[in-house]
This record gives structure tokens, sequence and C-alpha cells, in this order.
């Protein structure tokens, strides 16, 4: 059968984007053929009908008006698919045979712009891994804030990262794509791997791509020129987002070496049984560390907060930088509140910026960038009555970006509509040229009797009518009795049965600018949005500067405020092994005991050389469980920079918080109780420094009772036992337990 030419035309297409989705613009719609129209009416729940391809054939058709795009785009790259969305690239009008049609960018789910789909308060990574002898090279980058960063690792250490940096998708070279798989399924993480071919991941490829979008001569100034399979993996992250995007990626103007030595490692286990992000039953934010912590008022803070509760430092220098910050705004309120009150008023830089610079943003959020560049010179006014060194730092490093402010403010309306077609969006008085435009639109009957006038009087012809139609355009008309007045630049047109109809150049070229206005005025509008769109685009990195740090300002105005609110003290930071905490206090179950309850606070005293592993007593529902993720929460807050809740807390530096809590299965891959129980322990003990503290609570309940003491017992023998780690551990046990550990020990 001999397909239509418009199939044709999408069969090639589709052949280019084999793994997509095809949105393909017919007119008002985007259309779904084949089996991509099958996969879209099951997801988005739309009519699947069918569409004549040549004789006697047909093929599954699913779509929707292409300005629903904003609402069921979101819905198909939620449900993990790639999509290739398709635009009709000239006007059907002036079209010779099939329209002109391109992908315009692939949407995929760890590179997207959508406010539908991206959460203010977290990052969207897309990632890469290339595996190297026995190294790996780990990229990744959030596009819709420019954040872009390349490490090596070992092999064995690939897991932890992924699970450290918890990216929407992964990109692996087809080769390697078994053996990177296979790694990424024992974290148990629900990402989506994608196979792109293998030239991309190259050395030469990869500088090349690098110093083209970055404009150097080579990647020194980066920190990163001597790595191999860092750089590789880095080169195939810019070479998806170019090919995905089909747009300028001006907002990426760097990439920075991420080194995680500098960071505490927290194992979805050890996130999961503490809290941090999310509660164990529920799955809920409410009820977590995070929202006791999160008061922050932008976007930049919030999403900073969230690396810094996932990822505590482990430097004593950098902890006591942050905590000098914390302790200069907690003795501060008027400054504090001050900041804050500023804050609010400050948008989603980091997003903004992007937007500008891929051209998705619309008039209003240029506005939004304006009002929010506005508070900066506040900020820093503000940031004058800061005692701290670090803080003053900050200060400095800040841009005032008048110039930017003045260019939008000039240029654009305070309320401009939201889509560019709706014209209104240049400020009277900006473009002469388009006033004129806009004077013309509006003031065209009255510039017609003005000229009336004007000619009858220069003429002396009281009768001179100028009229139009739509065969003619404008004109004058003079009746026959009159014609020896008709002045001598007046050009003849038509002859009359009582008259002669004339044009002057004036007239003609006023015509041209009435019937071609309201184009002329929406083609100019866009030229001159995109002007100032470009000037702001040229100051990305500035931009993206101030929107770091006054992410971390937010920061630590938010740990002042928590430690003002809750009652917290500024811990005392080293790096000997020692931990000693008077009058403790978990932060959470604390903030929810209902009105009339009191939390009793605990001491805690745990060094290497003594009491170095703690066997914690008491009956059930005593608060073992709630004692010991204490410990692992204030060190967690003490090394994020934050105060903590204590009367005192002294805190040796920690690597590592390893838990084990309670007794769960993942049966679905064939784990049970006591092999879950199993791998947790063992990745306990094969990990474990000096440097660590462990957590074990209800450890051997997957096994009979003896059997179960037996691991217990052999795990902390082991523990304390083994130089190499010595390892801090608590492990909790109920009376009837402890009874039953001292008589299994006795014998």
């Amino acid at each position: 059968m001999s397909a239509t030419p418009l199939m044709v035309q999408f069969h090639k297409i589709k052949d280019q984007h084999p793994d997509t989705l095809l949105l393909f613009r017919v007119g008002d719609f985007f259309e779904t053929f084949e089996e991509d129209a099958k996969t879209a009416s099951r997801v988005l729940g739309i009519t699947l009908t069918k569409r004549s391809n040549g004789k006697a054939d047909s093929v599954p058709l699913a779509g929707f008006p292409h300005h629903a795009i904003d609402t069921y785009l979101p819905k198909l790259v939620k449900a993990g698919l790639r999509v290739a969305v398709c635009e009709q690239t000239e006007n059907p009008k002036f079209a010779k045979g099939i329209v002109k049609r391109e992908v315009v960018e692939v949407v995929t789910p760890g590179v997207v712009f959508s406010d539908k789909l991206l959460e203010h308060k977290k990052n969207n990574y897309l990632a890469s891994i290339f595996l190297e002898d026995n190294f790996a090279g780990i990229s990744f980058c959030d596009i819709s804030t420019g954040e872009y960063l390349t490490s090596e690792c070992a092999i064995l250490k690939v897991g932890e990262q992924i699970e450290t940096i918890n990216p929407s998708e992964i990109i692996v070279a087809k080769k390697q794509f078994i053996e990177i798989n296979s790694i990424i399924q024992k974290t148990k993480l629900n990402v989506i791997i994608t196979k792109i071919d293998d030239w991309v991941f190259n050395n030469d490829y990869a500088n090349d791509l690098l110093k083209e979008q970055f404009k150097t001569q080579n990647l020194k100034g980066f920190g990163i020129q001597n790595l191999s399979a860092g750089l590789i993996s880095a080169g195939a992250v810019l070479h998806y987002l170019k090919d995905t995007q089909k747009s300028n990626l001006g907002h990426i103007t760097k990439v920075a070496l991420h080194n995680a030595s500098e960071y505490m490692y927290l194992d979805l286990s050890t996130k999961r049984n503490l809290e941090i992000l999310y509660t164990m039953q529920e799955g809920q934010r409410e009820g977590s560390l995070i929202s006791v912590l999160d008061k922050t008022k932008t976007a930049m803070g919030a999403r900073l907060l969230k690396k810094w509760i996932n990822a505590p430092l482990t430097k004593k220098d950098q902890i006591e930088k942050r905590l000098e910050c914390v302790d200069d705004f907690f003795n501060n309120k008027s400054l504090r509140k001050n900041l804050q009150s500023e804050l609010k008023e400050i948008g989603d830089l980091e997003r903004l910026i992007s937007k500008i610079c891929t051209n998705r943003a619309n008039p209003r959020e240029l506005v939004h960038l304006k009002n929010s560049i506005r508070k900066i010179p506040i900020l820093k006014q503000l940031l004058d009555q800061s005692n701290s060194e670090v803080i003053g730092i900050i200060n400095s490093k800040l841009f005032d970006l008048e110039d930017i402010f003045e260019k939008v403010e000039l240029a654009i309306t305070d309320e401009p509509p939201i889509s560019l077609s709706d014209g209104g969006i240049i400020r009277e008085g900006f473009n002469e040229e388009l006033d004129e435009l806009r004077d013309l639109s509006l003031n065209a009957k009255g510039w017609i009797a003005n000229l009336q006038k004007t000619e009858r009087e220069r003429s002396n012809i009281s009768s001179l009518k100028v009229s139009y139609n739509k065969v003619f355009g404008y004109y004058i008309e003079i009746s026959n009795a009159n014609k020896d007045k008709v002045p001598e630049n007046y050009i003849r047109k038509q002859t009359l049965v009582n008259g002669e109809r004339f044009i002057t150049p004036e007239l003609k070229e006023y015509e041209d600018k009435i019937l071609n206005a309201e184009e002329n005025i929406g083609n100019l509008e866009h030229q001159l949005f995109n002007e100032v769109r470009l000037a702001v685009a040229n100051e990305a990195e500035k931009i993206q500067k101030n929107a770091q740090l006054i992410g971390m300002l937010d920061c630590y105005l938010t740990l002042a405020e928590c430690a003002n609110e809750y009652n917290y003290v500024k811990p005392i930071i080293n790096d000997d092994d020692k931990i000693e905490i008077i009058n403790g206090r978990h932060p959470v179950v604390e903030r929810i005991l209902q009105a009339g309850e009191k939390f009793t606070p605990n001491d805690y005293n745990l060094s290497n050389s003594e009491n170095q592993i703690i066997v914690l007593t008491g009956p059930n529902m005593a608060g073992k469980s709630v004692y010991l993720r204490q410990i692992g929460l204030i060190i967690l807050l003490a090394q994020i920079g934050s105060f903590v809740p204590a009367d005192k807390a002294e805190i040796g530096i920690v690597d590592r918080i390893y838990t084990r809590v309670g007794a769960s299965d993942n049966i679905s891959a064939g784990e049970s109780t006591f092999l879950v129980e199993m791998q947790e322990a063992a990745n306990i003990l094969n990990n474990a420094t000096s440097k660590s503290l462990i957590l074990l609570d209800e450890i051997g309940r997957g096994t009979s009772t003896f059997d179960g003491l037996s691991i217990a017992w052999a795990i902390t023998e082991f523990l304390h036992e083994n130089p190499k780690v010595t390892a801090k551990l608590y492990l909790p046990l109920t009376i009837t337990s402890l009874m039953r550990w001292l008589r299994f020990s006795s014998n």
C-alpha cells in the first residue's frame, strides 16, 4: 500500500527518534500514530481512532489540541516516557506541498523545564555513568537550574554515589548497559536508564564539546582536566542535553568537580530509618526531619537545604564556617527577620534564568526576575550589619545587576500578559517605531480626518474627501469641478463619472502601515522582547551566582530561626572520636508532642576507646528506638552546620551513619526478612570505619531466637575487636532479649 505524504513524513521523523513517543503537530492538534497512539491513549485516557493511510489502509490515531500540551505532556513524562515534540516549522498558508515539520525538543524524565513536572524544593538530575578500568565517571546536571558536576569513584562505590544524587534519569553507553543496570538495581532506586550510542562516550569528543560550550581553550579552569572517565561522562550529559533540547544551553556556564569524600554518605536505609526526608510508614514529608527544619523563603534555599541534609559535611573547617554564619544570624534577630522578609519577595532565580536562556520564559517571568533583582541592593545593605567574616565575603560576591534591572524596567510593562501573542508587552516610550504603530492602530480614523482637513486647506477644495475601500485602499477623491486645483504631488488612481481618485506617497505609506499595523506590532514586540531576553541571558552567570549565594543565606537564616524557635545550642566540632551530648532531644518527636506532653532529654557519651559499644535495654515502648535515632539526627544536624537540640554537644566528626531498623522483606525480588537483614548488616560490616556510627535496632529478628542472638553477638564482637573498624555502636535490647543475651553469653 502506498502511504499518504503525511505518513511518509511521520515515518521519516519517527525513524530519527525511535525510542520516543512522537507528538506530531497537524494543524491545531498534536497527533500520535501507530504504537505511539496506543500508548498515548492508555496513558492519557484519550480516544483511540483510525486514520486513512492510502488505499484501504488505516493506522491507529490519538491526539489532543495543541494548546493542551502543557496538560498532557507532563502525564506522558511522569509515566517514564521520552517524548519528542514535532512542530510545524512553516506557515501552512505558504507551504508548497506537505508542511515542513521537525522535532523541536525531546522531553525526558531527566530533561524537563515544565513547572508541572518540577518540584520547586527539589532538583531534577540527569546523570551519566561511564565505566573505565576500575573507575567510574559519574556526572549529573539539572538543566532547569544549570547545575553541572562531575566526579570519579571506584566502581564499587557507584551505587552509593547514585543513591546520594538520586537522579530521575541515567544515560549509559549501550555496551555498558547490562553491567550498570545490575549496579543500579541493587540500590532499589526508581530511575529510568537510557541507552545511547557508544561513540558518544569518547574522551576527545567530550573535551571538544565542553570547550565549545564554555568557550575555553582547555578545561584546567574547572579542575577536571586530569579526569578520564569523569570527563567522558560529563561529555555524554552535555551531548544528550544538546540532542534533546535543540536550543541554546547558555545557562550551563561551568562544570564543577564533585568531591564525594567531603560529605557523609547516608544510604537509603539510613535516610528511611532516620526519617530524614520522609516518614517510614506513610512516606510523607510531614513528620520528617526536613519538615521541621525547612523554614526557607526561596526555592533556591529549599533545594540547597535538602542537599545539605542529604550530604552532611565531614571537614571541620567547613562545618565551622557554616556554624559561624548561623551563629551570627541567631544572635541578631532584627537582621534575621529583615533578611527573611526580603527573601520572601525573591523568585526562583536559577530556574527563571534557565528559561530565559533557552527562550522558554514568558513576559511575566522576565518581570518576576526583574522584581527579584530589585531586592539585591537591599540585601547587600542589610548584610553590612553582619559581624561574620563569611557573611561579609558572601555580600561582597553578590552582584547588584542594576543594568539588567533598568533594561527590563524600561522595556517591559509592569503587568504584561503571559503570552507574547497577546501583545501589550513593551512599555510605551521604549521604542519610537512601536509607539507609532500603536498610534496608527488606535488612531487611524483621527489621522485620516486630520489629513482630510489639512489637504482641504492646502488645496482650497472644501469637498475633498479621504476614503477607503477594499479594492483600492485609501484614496483622495476630488470632484470634476475642482480638477484644476489638484496638487502636483497627487497621483491619479481612478477616474469616475463625477470626479477623480488620487493617492499620495504619504497616504500610500500610511496605508501600508495601517493595514499591517497589528502584524507589525506583534513582530516588533516579539523582536524587542527577544532583545531584552538576550541581554538578560548574557548575564546568566552573574544571576546564577546570586541565586547560589541567596540560597546559602536562606539556609543559614533557616537554621538560625530553628535554633531560636526550638531552643537549640551551638555544637562544638572536633576531629577526635568522642561524642558527648548533654540533655539531647529528638528534633522531630519533641515538635509533634501534644499540648501538655513533655519530652524527657537524654545524655550520650561515646568514644572509640571508652564506651565504644552501648547495649541499650528497656521494656517494649520504653523509647529505645527514639533514643537510638536521636543521636543519629543530632550528629547529622551538627555536621550540616546547624545548632542541635541539647544543652551541650561535643561532636567528633562521623564519616557515616549506618542504621538497621525493624523487620522488612522484599518478596518481589525474592528476598526474605532474614535476607534483607543480612544484606544490610553485611553492608555495614564491609564499609564501616573507625569514624562511623552504627545504630542497630532489632538485628537478627528474621530468624530463630538463638540464631538471632548468635548473629547479634558476632556482629558486636567483630566491631569491638576489629582494629580497622572499631566503630561506635548502639544496640537496643528489650529486657527479655537482654536476659536471653546474658544466658546465651554465659553458655
